[in-house]
């Protein structure tokens, strides 16, 4: 078979110190970002050379500065108290979930304690199941820590850099684009080597008691990333709630009605809005695409432990998913400097160019990586678990099935960007239909949400076919890897996106120069596409992960075959079918009902608040921060139980196989709408945006901000809110937890299910 280039101890050393460089890394990009002071007296001084706008302008400098510290403490503040307040209600989840699943699997054999035949290899003896119990409750828990740390520390980063952002767009938009991105990269570093370091240690403990049993060792893993999928949902949920409860309610009183501006300090839910960013887009998205790598990860680890790698013992071959996301620290590392220290932006028309480089650097040089670690840490073949038989892979087969799936992510954020951008036609024939109102503008909008699924699936098919081909499920398995390999680069451009956001709305609250708000506006428009282009790069991964833990269920459920024309599999597949629907309907009738509360509290502001239109008198905004919190505290359950409790009622009373087409259904359809909404979400608030630019004769004759169809641009955009930012990107969460979910269930699910079925 030929033996692997690496050995096991330069493996065990490699893991940690990518992880740790990673961190490392990530540190020093916050130093950075720290140096940029928030006190008047440092700024006075901070590089005389730098040539303030305000200077010419002849704006108090002292003031600006203290203002923006002050806009930031308040989004601050309202950010972390809203997170506790999430995470106790988590919190409370989190040990009741731990409890079930430690008395689900326990229940398993009985709570014996007593060695049992291994499932795959019946000659060998296994752990006990209630070992299998204890450590998958220890993994869901550490899964579920990570996960809300990850989300935690991105919040607590973007919120530091947004004033940052702001003061640096004074010199110029070079220099605010680096502080914003730099600050991205903390989040996705972090994340990144946080969610490898624990993944690693916890293999290393856990093998402590395990010994040689690598089966009972990965498949009590799977728990890692259920833990990070479950508060990823929580996270997503609650934080889409809270942030377009504000967006709405802001955007349909503050600019329809009363035709302010965007994050005009008068508007009470403007405080709430920029509050929201970081909490739904920062805090929301780390913990989902931690939950994607942890998962993608453990469907892979759990596929290798009964194929030659874990049979043979071979502890460098095992842990190639690991060593894929090592190698991934190192080259975002090396396409961060690129952005930040190798070419510097001079012009607005730079920024977006530099992000979408971002993109294509890290995939060229992640490919070369994929090479060098299929080469080194692999044996020349193998053999891979297929449902039963075992397949003979060799190792340049496996790099294809990486690397597919890097560069299908690639062509995903590419088509997501061509769908959402307004530099291209798409958007422009969005924003042109807003002439005749906003029914037509809604019509465009959904078309080009339909029509933006059609690449994007055909690149998830092609990906599956050949992966599935090449490795089985495995090979499935590394290619949502090989997506989310980059994922610390992909997590800088996405955070940067709302920190670029809240930037504008400090400088527009802060009365800063018209100028300062169009460099911070350029850095949004910008951000708003790369956030897209993120959502489709989790999307898309979601489908994979899905389906590889997929695989691994119905492998551990013992099914042989899924076959569509027996009605126990039919029903569960149109039952998943429906599943995304019902979800989508309670998100957006939330977000619908909370931005119903806001709208009146702003209107009731507007009307009994004397010298509030007039800039007279200031605005409540600690109330419609309460509404915002209170509304997505409440609504966040009944999505989350929806998905929580699925699969454990339709596995313990209708068994495995309605089960896995509950699974097939939920994935089939559920990619379909996530795509479809939060494209056209982008679409629509591009559209407006375009409308608001006027850089083109054809925006400038359909503006200004306030004409008829920006006004019916502005109603799109407020449609597509809860699409984009809530019910679409929650979406993927629900097609990977009910898998992975599934899966850690899976030993109770084939041994006591079916009860309904039993009975009858």
């Amino acid at each position: 078979m030929g033996a692997a280039v690496v050995t096991d101890l330069a493996t065990e050393i490699v893991i940690p110190v990518c992880a740790v460089v990673g961190i490392a890394f990530a540190l020093v990009q916050w130093a950075l970002v720290s140096r940029v002071k928030l006190s008047h007296s440092s700024t006075a001084n901070n590089g005389l050379n730098d040539y303030l706008i305000e200077e010419e302008e002849g704006i108090n400098d002292h003031n600006v500065v203290v203002k923006c510290a002050e806009i930031q403490t308040a989004i601050s503040e309202g950010a972390t108290s809203f997170l506790f307040t999430e995470y106790q209600y988590v919190g409370v989840f989190m040990v009741a979930f731990a409890i079930l699943i430690f008395l689900f699997l326990g229940s398993v054999e009985g709570f014996s304690t007593k060695s049992q035949p291994c499932t795959y290899s019946k000659d060998k003896m296994c752990k006990s199941a209630l070992a299998n119990a204890i450590f998958s409750t220890i993994s869901f828990v550490l899964g579920a820590i990570t996960s809300v740390v990850s989300g935690f520390l991105g919040m607590k980063i973007a919120t530091y850099a947004n004033a940052r952002t702001t003061l640096e767009a004074r010199k110029g938009v070079g220099k605010a684009f680096i502080t914003a991105f730099r600050s991205g990269a903390v989040m996705g570093f972090l994340l990144a080597a946080n969610g490898l370091l624990v993944l690693y240690i916890s293999i290393n403990l856990f093998k402590l008691y395990y010994g040689d049993d690598w089966e009972g060792l990965f498949e009590a893993i799977t728990g890692y990333g259920l833990g990070g999928s479950s508060m990823a949902l929580f996270g997503r949920v609650g934080g889409g709630i809270y942030t377009k409860a504000a967006d709405v309610g802001a955007d349909l009183v503050g600019k329809v009605e009363r035709n302010i501006p965007e994050d005009d300090p008068r508007n009470p839910a403007v405080i709430a809005d920029n509050v929201g960013d970081n909490v739904g887009d920062i805090a929301g998205m780390g913990s989902d695409l931690f939950g994607s790598y942890a998962e993608s990860s453990c469907a892979a680890l759990v596929v290798a432990s009964i194929s030659s790698f874990g049979v043979n013992h071979d502890f460098t071959g095992m842990c190639y998913p690991l060593l894929i996301s090592s190698v991934g620290i190192i080259v975002c590392l090396i396409t961060t400097l690129f952005a930040t220290d190798f070419f510097e932006i001079k012009a607005v028309k730079e920024i977006e160019p530099a992000l979408k480089k971002q993109l294509i650097i890290s995939t060229a040089l992640m490919t070369a990586g994929i090479a060098l670690v299929s080469w080194l840490a692999l044996p020349s073949s193998f053999t891979i678990f297929n449902f039963g038989v075992q397949k003979v892979v060799k190792n340049w087969e496996l790099f294809f099935c990486v690397a597919i799936g890097l560069w299908a992510g690639l062509v995903i954020g590419f088509v997501t960007e061509y769908y959402t951008s307004n530099a291209y036609s798409p958007v422009q024939d969005v924003a042109d239909s807003c002439r005749t109102g906003a029914a037509t503008n809604v019509i465009f909008g959904l078309a080009l949400g339909y029509k933006s699924v059609i690449i994007p699936i055909f690149a998830i098919a092609v990906s599956i076919f050949v992966s599935f081909s090449l490795a089985a499920m495995y090979g499935i398995a590394v290619a949502a890897l090989g997506m989310l390999s980059t994922i610390a680069t992909g997590l800088a451009i996405d955070a940067y996106g709302p920190i670029s956001d809240n930037a504008g709305g400090i400088a527009e609250m802060a009365g800063m120069s018209h100028r300062i708000r169009e460099r911070t506006d350029a850095l949004d428009a910008a951000g708003n596409t790369t956030a897209a282009i993120g959502k489709g790069f989790a999307i898309g991964s979601a489908a994979l992960v899905s389906l590889a833990l997929f695989g691994a269920f119905v492998s551990r459920a013992a099914i042989s075959t899924v076959d569509v024309l027996t009605p126990k599999v039919f029903i569960g597949l149109l039952v998943g079918a429906m599943l995304p629907y019902w979800f989508s309907a309670m998100t957006m009738k939330s977000v619908g009902s909370a931005a119903l509360k806001m709208v009146e509290e702003v209107r009731r502001q507007f009307n009994t608040i004397p010298g509030l239109m007039e800039g007279l008198a200031k605005p409540d905004y600690a109330t419609c921060v309460k509404i915002s919190t209170d509304a997505s505290i409440k609504e966040m359950i009944p999505p989350g139980a929806l998905v929580m409790l699925t699969p454990l009622i339709v596995g313990t009373f209708f068994g495995v196989e309605t089960l896995s087409g509950v699974l097939a259904g939920a994935l089939v359809s559920g990619v379909q709408i996530a795509i479809s909404a939060s494209n056209t979400g982008g679409a629509w608030d591009n559209a407006k945006k375009y409308i608001e630019a006027g850089a083109s004769e054809h925006a400038k004759s359909l503006g200004p901000k306030g004409s008829d169809p920006h006004k019916a641009a502005v109603i799109g955009d407020t449609i597509g809110d809860p699409l984009k930012d809530t019910s679409g990107p929650s979406l993927n969460i629900l097609i990977k937890l009910m898998a992975v979910e599934s899966l850690v269930f899976a030993p109770f699910f084939a041994k006591h299910g079916g009860l309904l079925f039993k009975i009858f």
